[in-house]
């Protein structure tokens, strides 16, 4: 009789068998949920695709370490753009250009374009004029350097004025812009020399036209004319400051309405530059 592989008549070995069954049973799933068969025909097409795979991977990522490497290698375009420019040196250049033109009296034709030529440079070199946020820079006492206007020898310049030279003996000193941004307060102030005959001392007075001030658009100021005061200066700077009477709208020229409006092309905080609306430029320095 053919024994049995697992002999009924025998406990301990239908134990045994029993427990080999089993535990091979468990090492059989358990290597064919982790896909391992040891060595079996299905591991090595696993094997193989996951060494396909990881050739590919290898040869993609090599791929993209070449093209990085030759995008980096690429030299960069050449930077064509003009250097910044050199504010300091502009405005050196334009007080340069209206230094010994007595505030412009003096100015020939050339003068005249070579200080218009060198603020053209300047305002197009600087930042654009925003007054609105800029209204602080307007505020204190600016001390005239420049006037294109003056070049017609007139005190009024574009506009009627008191003509220097010797038939009226006046000589123009010190000239002055005082703004108060808080009062809108926008003082034209001048200091002013009149020849008397001899042996009279020379009379000396400072003229204070009073102006209001209003911004109009970005950079434009208006300003509106309300008095003129005449204050004696030098030895007779004890008497009191006189205001003159304004001439009535029906007597006043045309030309002089009594305002007037200007550019500010170039600001900063010791610089002002301004266009007229007759076409004059001007230059002050912060006192």
């Amino acid at each position: 009789m053919a024994a049995s592989p697992c002999p009924s008549a025998s406990i301990s070995g239908s134990l045994l068998c029993s427990a080999s069954s089993s535990s091979s049973f468990r090492h059989a799933l358990l290597s064919l949920v982790s896909g391992d068969f040891c060595g079996g025909p299905r591991q090595r097409v696993l094997n193989s695709k996951s060494s396909s795979c990881a050739g590919r991977r290898r040869r993609e990522g090599s791929v993209r370490r070449a093209a990085l490497n030759t995008s980096t290698s690429i030299d960069p375009q050449p930077s064509f753009a003009n250097p910044e420019p050199d504010i300091a040196s502009l405005k050196l250049k334009l007080l340069g250009a209206v230094s010994g033109l007595n505030r412009g009296l003096a100015a020939s034709v050339e003068d005249l374009r070579l200080a218009d030529s060198a603020a053209k440079e300047l305002a197009a070199a600087g930042r654009p004029v925003f007054l609105s946020e800029d209204l602080d820079k307007l505020q204190g006492k600016w001390r005239l350097i420049y006037s294109s206007a003056f070049s017609s020898r007139s005190l009024g310049g574009s506009r009627p004025g008191p003509p220097t030279g010797r038939l009226i003996p006046i000589t123009l000193g010190q000239v002055f812009q005082r703004i108060d941004i808080l009062s809108k307060d926008f003082d034209n102030i001048v200091e002013l020399q009149f020849g008397t005959p001899w042996p009279f001392p020379q009379i000396e007075a400072t003229a204070t036209l009073a102006h209001k001030f209003e911004l109009i658009g970005t950079a434009n100021i208006k300003i509106t004319f309300e008095k003129t005061t005449v204050k004696p200066s030098g030895n007779l700077s004890q008497f009191p400051p006189l205001e003159l009477p304004r001439l009535p709208d029906a007597l006043r020229p045309p030309s002089n309405t009594g305002s007037g409006e200007f550019e500010v092309i170039y600001l900063d905080s010791d610089l002002r530059i301004t266009r007229g609306d007759r076409g004059e430029l001007r230059v002050f320095v912060i006192t």
